[in-house]
């Protein structure tokens, strides 16, 4: 083994522990695929230390029904849709009865085709390579009602490239790629938008 990896592995076991320990608050927030970001009251993972695939990884830190929301901005989409189906059926389990997902995902619908081949697999976008799906509001919506949710949908396109808005709090969730939040937007455009839901745990 090399001293990078054995390191590596030394890093991820005390992030596990460190997560152990954080999740002993009354009020559990999770980020997932956090990619540095930072969000005052929200507990920030990596597939690393919190592989959402994998139940041990939820099992060591956490329990179940335990977890007031979840929030995953642009991980999804890396995601095979069976292991999409899997992670969300995983959070439905540590979820408490009430509580949310907030999920977003590159939109399918999205009218304009250069952020098509901007989001697409295989796309020119930042890490469209590894992009295994682009989701549309109803092929995402059927995936999280398979794993037990009640979806709301927040932000999408539909079919016929009309763009559907419900207003949300940033509170229960930041989507920086969004309608309000991402800059390329600024000026009234809709050049970048998400595909957003919340996938609710009655």
């Amino acid at each position: 083994m090399s001293l990078r990896k054995f390191l590596k592995g030394i890093k991820s076991r005390l992030k596990k522990i460190e997560l152990k320990m954080l999740v002993k608050r009354p009020d559990i927030k999770l980020v997932v695929g956090a990619s540095k970001i930072k969000y005052d009251g929200w507990i920030l993972t990596e597939i690393d230390f919190l592989n959402i695939l994998k139940d041990e990884d939820w099992q060591y830190a956490l329990k179940k029904n335990t977890v007031s929301a979840i929030l995953a901005e642009h991980v999804w989409e890396h995601l095979y849709e069976k292991d999409g189906l899997l992670g969300a059926k995983n959070c439905f389990q540590y979820l408490k009865p009430g509580g949310h997902m907030r999920v977003a995902v590159p939109d399918g619908f999205h009218p304009d085709k250069e952020y098509i081949e901007y989001v697409r697999p295989g796309g020119h976008g930042a890490g469209a390579d590894d992009h295994k799906v682009l989701y549309n509001y109803k092929s995402f919506g059927k995936l999280f009602e398979d794993a037990g949710f009640t979806v709301k949908f927040l932000e999408y396109f539909d079919e016929n490239g009309k763009f559907h808005y419900q207003e949300w709090s940033p509170d229960d969730g930041m989507i920086v790629r969004s309608k309000r939040y991402d800059d390329r937007n600024a000026d009234g455009t809709l050049r970048y938008t998400s595909l957003i839901v919340d996938a609710v745990k009655k």
